[in-house]
């Protein structure tokens, strides 16, 4: 997908964007980001748009943070689940082969 230009406004002012994502989409991180910082500057009327952007940036580099830290432990935990799947996979077969063993040693041993 080529770049395309997106407007976005943030807190009054016009930003153009060159994106390679659906404009739509930028737009909408546009809104939020609009969102957030009309919040934060409305909640603390003595911040700049600069320590509003500071504040926001920091927030989501929190969340962010925090998902890829889930992500990970949850890869972590798929792994050692697969590991252990793979281990007790193993473990029947082998109980497999040791009932079919005794089967056929009953048999052998048993004339009737």
């Amino acid at each position: 997908m080529e770049k395309q230009r997106v407007k976005l406004n943030i807190c009054g002012t016009d930003y153009y964007i060159n994106a390679d994502e659906d404009p739509k989409y930028v737009e909408g991180l546009g809104d939020e980001l609009d969102q957030t910082l009309s919040g934060i500057l409305r909640d603390n009327n003595r911040l700049s748009i600069t320590q509003a952007a500071i504040l926001a940036c920091l927030d989501y580099m929190d969340t962010a943070k925090k998902a890829e830290e889930t992500a990970d432990n949850l890869r972590n935990q798929i792994k050692e689940y697969l590991e252990d799947s793979a281990r007790y996979q193993m473990e029947a077969e082998v109980a497999k082969r040791e009932v079919d063993r005794l089967n056929k040693e009953v048999q052998k041993n048993n004339p009737f």
